[in-house]
């Protein structure tokens, strides 16, 4: 089992910043991939950035050069630093571990960028 605690978020003036993090416990070693989603009202959701065990991460054409994922091992943490943001980013984002065949979720963070 591995548990995903989520914090962060919140709102901010577009154009602002903000930092999301997800902390993790439990079976740590399982993780494989760390994902980023979000889900905004009336859309569908979206894969937003994600960070594999090894390192090498992945982005959405619409966050590329905007958002940066990272992970602290030391921490059990990753973090989504979401600079430039726009009111098109305003979405709950949820955290999602990736540890073989079960997808672990944290409880999602509002991000609301007002114009």
């Amino acid at each position: 089992q591995v548990q995903l605690v989520q914090s962060g978020g919140g709102l901010v003036q577009a154009g602002g910043s903000l930092r999301l993090s997800c902390a993790a416990s439990g079976n740590i070693a399982s993780i494989r991939t760390i994902n980023w989603y979000r889900r905004a009202p009336g859309k569908q959701r979206e894969l937003v950035a994600a960070v594999a065990s090894g390192g090498s991460t992945n982005y959405a054409d619409s966050v590329r050069g905007r958002f940066t994922i990272s992970r602290d091992n030391a921490k059990n943490t990753v973090y989504l630093q979401m600079n430039s943001l726009k009111p098109a980013d305003t979405a709950v984002y949820y955290c999602v571990g990736v540890a073989g065949e079960s997808d672990y979720w944290g409880r999602g963070t509002q991000v609301t960028v007002s114009s």
